[in-house]
């Protein structure tokens, strides 16, 4: 009888021991893992909104439509937790940005809009777990979508302006992209050109 209860209480103690290992490897994988997780980045991005048609203006302005557009940005994204506002140097990018900067209390970055490999590079470092806001241009806009995610996005049609694009970045895998019309609609498709050059 007594042999039988040494028994028991040996497989006891082995089940215990096994079970406490158990947990203690879960928590050490799960404590691994944790020091490599990071948010997520969530980058998004608008062409700049209407701007006044000045053939011999290469910075116009922004069109009152684009001025309306540019607060609906505002209205839609103040609560988004933006982190980073960034434009070109073209008046009509900052002007887009200006009523999502004066609302959420978070300065504009300005970049040069040649310099598309450098803003990447950003987005995937400095604001690497952040959310970003970008207005381009309708040639920087699909090349910064398509460097993020690995696919192949087309110029925007000159007469568009209501495309929103939102890149989510994770650690591990391919980024998604979700294309969005918002405000007023555009003309859809017309025109290919563009005002700003890409540098080569």
């Amino acid at each position: 009888m007594e042999q039988v209860n040494e028994s028991r209480t040996k497989l006891r103690t082995i089940v215990v021991f096994s079970m406490l290992f158990a947990v203690l490897g879960a928590v050490v994988v799960f404590a691994y893992f944790s020091t490599f997780s990071r948010p997520v980045t969530t980058v998004i991005l608008v062409r700049h909104a209407e701007k006044k048609i000045e053939p011999s203006n290469p910075d116009p302005d922004l069109a009152p439509e684009g001025v309306e557009r540019a607060h609906e940005i505002a209205r839609v994204f103040a609560g988004a937790g933006i982190n980073a506002i960034c434009a070109t140097q073209y008046k009509r990018t900052q002007q887009t940005v200006k009523p999502l900067s004066d609302r959420t209390g978070v300065p504009e970055t300005l970049l040069d809009s040649n310099q598309t490999d450098q803003l990447v590079q950003r987005i995937q470092t400095t604001y690497r777990g952040q959310t970003v806001f970008i207005a381009g241009h309708n040639n920087t806009v699909p090349k910064i979508v398509s460097e993020l995610s690995g696919e192949t996005y087309p110029v925007i049609p000159e007469s568009e302006y209501d495309n929103l694009y939102i890149v989510t970045i994770y650690r591990f895998g391919k980024a998604k992209v979700v294309k969005l019309k918002y405000g007023r609609p555009s003309i859809q498709g017309e025109g290919t050109g563009t005002m700003v050059p890409m540098n080569k």
